[in-house]
């Protein structure tokens, strides 16, 4: 929806990379969550004999996801960007009593207000990356935010899993 044909791009190149490449293991980091789920999809669709292995997202010490985009990022949009962690840990602490509707518009708002232009904030199904309006706790969701600070896109997301479960 907020970048039309990226996936089916994605999806060629590493269709190809895989066939010329055959590897028993494909390694690829949380960070760009719907990417893996896209691509764990395809390798089960096409019969691709290789192994998906998502790495959980690396942090700097103050939260921010590690990305080869930061480097595009000042010193004030460096600190800016750290909003992005913070409403991922605002979702998480309130959603077992939040509207996820209310959540989302919220953590829109902030970043906004931030400085940040969004395109998403949203929470959906970590296994089917179908976008929610209620969690009824019994399986995992992942809270998925994009969003522009000057010219650079960052992305991130979190993981939430139900009471009692890892």
């Amino acid at each position: 929806e907020y970048r039309p044909g990226h996936f089916q791009g994605v999806c060629r190149i590493v269709d190809k990379l895989l066939t010329a490449v055959q590897p028993d293991r494909l390694y690829l980091g949380q960070k760009d969550y719907q990417q893996c789920m896209v691509i764990s999809k395809l390798i089960e669709l096409e019969g691709i004999d290789t192994i998906l292995q998502v790495c959980d997202t690396v942090r700097e010490p103050d939260g921010l996801a590690m990305s080869s985009r930061n480097m595009r990022l000042n010193e004030k949009e460096r600190v800016q960007a750290l909003h992005i962690a913070k409403t991922l840990k605002y979702i998480k602490d309130n959603i077992p009593t939040v509207s996820i509707d209310d959540l989302t518009t919220a953590g829109t708002q902030y970043l906004e207000k931030e400085g940040f232009r969004v395109d998403y904030v949203a929470v959906a199904d970590a296994e089917n990356l179908q976008v929610l309006q209620n969690w009824d706790r019994k399986r995992p969701v992942v809270v998925l935010i994009a969003a522009f600070l000057n010219e650079v896109r960052l992305i991130d997301n979190l993981v939430i899993f139900p009471p009692g479960n890892p």
